[in-house]
């Protein structure tokens, strides 16, 4: 079960003024226009896309790198890319701020997210969750096995999977520790060698003058509440993406190597950016 990261002491935003209600408006309009428009052309895609191609996904995922690309640019929020994205067969790892991670990592390379079955159920998110790709995992020994032949079967196809290793989402200005069950399941005998893991770090820069935890989003923060505060600034702040070198997964013995390497890239790349 996952744990939620706390804080004793939440940002304090200021009340929204009438321009800011505007922006909020203007924005919220078009991102949905943009989001949804983007899923309906996505799922008639895949209509023709399942049958012929069947986990391969050569068109629609460029569908998504283009909603979350214009989305940020919707927000207002500069997003701005150091290194280069995983080419090789594997996964990217990262630490987990906010909602608005899935943004800025869909716009930077063609992923797909590994998410507890949970998120599949959630209204709005979960259809949109589905319609990606997102992969859903059951916290359940019992089910080890048939997750791992789908992790199998993604990976097989090309898909770059994605997850968030923390187990929680926090204010941005720290990395948790990494767990470390989901990289068993890159250590497969068959695939081992054949596969990288690529840490990311993600930093969130605050609009100028606000707290510096500003698009942080943890406990039991509403999605609403946050979802405004992101809009309303008349000056945004930004999103940096710093892709680490690849690692081999062959070159680790067991997952608790594998994940302390990759929490070790991303914490040092994420101290580094704040400062």
């Amino acid at each position: 079960m996952s744990t939620r990261w706390e804080s004793e002491t939440p940002p304090v935003r200021p009340a929204f003024s009438g321009l800011a209600w505007l922006r909020i408006a203007l924005r919220a309009m078009v991102l949905a226009v943009l989001v949804f428009g983007g899923l309906a052309v996505l799922l008639l895609c895949r209509l023709v896309e399942r049958p012929l191609c069947g986990l391969h996904r050569p068109v629609t995922p460029h569908i998504t790198c283009f909603v979350c690309r214009n989305a940020l640019r919707i927000m207002g929020m500069r997003l701005s890319v150091t290194g280069a994205p995983l080419t090789m067969q594997g996964a990217v790892v990262a630490n987990h701020s906010s909602w608005l991670d899935i943004f800025a990592l869909n716009a930077v390379k063609r992923i797909y997210f590994v998410s507890k079955s949970e998120v599949a159920h959630w209204p709005g998110i979960g259809w949109l969750a589905r319609a990606t790709g997102t992969v859903f995992i059951e916290r359940n020994p019992k089910r080890a096995r048939e997750q791992t032949d789908l992790f199998r079967a993604r990976l097989l196809a090309g898909h770059k999977l994605a997850f968030f290793p923390e187990g929680t989402s926090t204010d941005g200005q720290q990395v948790l520790p990494f767990k470390t069950t989901l990289f068993q399941a890159f250590l497969m005998p068959d695939l081992r060698d054949q596969l990288h893991i690529q840490p990311v770090a993600v930093i969130y820069h605050a609009p100028p003058g606000a707290d510096p935890r500003y698009y942080g989003w943890w406990g039991d923060m509403g999605f609403g509440p946050h979802f405004l505060a992101t809009l309303a600034p008349a000056r945004p702040g930004g999103v940096e993406v710093i892709y680490g070198a690849p690692l081999r997964v062959a070159d680790f013995s067991d997952r608790k190597t594998l994940a302390a390497a990759c929490e070790a890239e991303v914490r040092a790349a994420h101290r580094k950016a704040l400062v």
